[in-house]
């Protein structure tokens, strides 16, 4: 299959009053064209972070990153590849201006790129995307304040797709909503993407609902990777003591008690200026001396399934 985007050792720090601050640090993937890669971990791993350097919002520390064949981590005309590359933010509210309209907010990147040779062709572009995105076009000038959360995350979702791009990362894009919404847009990306072969990297912090939508699932700590896999194996085969934590309280519907939950304990490492080790180490109840000493390296454990922990073969008995 052909690798739309790869990612290779990408990092990238904030400087602090106290030292760099490790928000991604050396990460390495690929996403294959009209796949989903899910990204989950807990806030503060880094993910979104993830997501806007690899679309080029921020510019990346060190590594690279390969669009389509491209390498673009030090592209200067971003104009280009903002047409390939779009995003839809985690709040369906902050992430619209409140002075523009339904129709404003939506034909903008249409009128910056210059796609529409009249208003007659601008407005019926308009109308299809809001018919795409199951908007009534009586909401055309509504402003966003009007709207309920499903209908403004539609209509931030009309804006990615405005420009035809091939690459969408989804921040967070239901988090913010009701469940029963939540299951609308994602049910509308998955539409959209067998429709219209989109290759998504899709950010959260819900494992249900990654597994919903996702091919392969990528979990982050602190900015590292420490699992990688096939989304049904993840679930099958949970490996990393992380991983195994974020699984245990996914809610189950049962009054059964099916399963214990792994509460985690212990301080959470800083970001700040890292020291060699495991950067769970301080939370596993399996850390031993090395962890606290060598970082581990992602290694394939079992086919396609890369785990980054120096006692993985030993706590699960591989």
């Amino acid at each position: 299959m052909h690798k739309l985007l790869e990612v290779k050792n990408l990092k990238k720090y904030f400087e602090t009053k106290n030292g760099l601050l490790h928000a991604v640090d050396g990460v390495n993937f690929y996403i294959n064209e009209g796949e989903t890669l899910g990204v989950v971990g807990e806030s503060g791993c880094g993910k979104s972070t993830l997501g806007r350097v690899v679309i080029r919002l921020l510019d990346a520390t060190d590594g690279r990153i390969i669009f389509n064949g491209q390498d673009i981590t030090n592209l200067k005309d971003k104009r280009a590849m903002r047409k390939e590359m779009q995003i839809i933010f985690q709040d369906p509210f902050s992430s619209l201006n409140p002075r523009m309209s339904v129709s404003q907010i939506i034909e903008e990147p249409l009128r910056i790129h210059q796609l529409c040779n009249s208003d007659t062709e601008m407005k019926s572009r308009v109308s299809e995307l809001m018919d795409t995105v199951g908007l009534a076009s009586r909401l055309a000038d509504s402003y966003p304040h009007e709207l309920d959360g499903g209908r403004r995350q539609r209509i931030g979702i009309a804006r990615a797709l405005a420009l035809n791009p091939k690459f969408i990362v989804c921040d967070e894009p239901v988090s913010a909503l009701d469940v029963s919404i939540q299951a609308q847009i994602l049910n509308l990306m998955m539409d959209l993407q067998e429709e219209l072969n989109f290759t998504y990297m899709f950010i959260t912090h819900d494992l249900s609902v990654v597994k919903h939508i996702s091919d392969e699932i990528m979990v982050m700590y602190l900015g590292v990777m420490v699992e990688k896999c096939n989304a049904d194996e993840l679930f099958e085969h949970t490996l990393h003591p992380y991983s195994k934590a974020l699984l245990s309280v996914i809610p189950e519907p049962t009054i059964r008690k099916t399963k214990e939950r792994t509460l985690l304990q212990g301080e959470i490492t800083s970001p700040i200026n890292p020291k060699p080790g495991c950067r769970f180490a301080a939370r596993c109840v399996y850390a031993k001396e090395l962890c606290s000493q060598v970082t581990p390296e992602l290694e394939e454990i079992m086919p396609e399934h890369y785990v980054a922990c120096h006692y993985v073969k030993e706590i699960n008995g591989l």
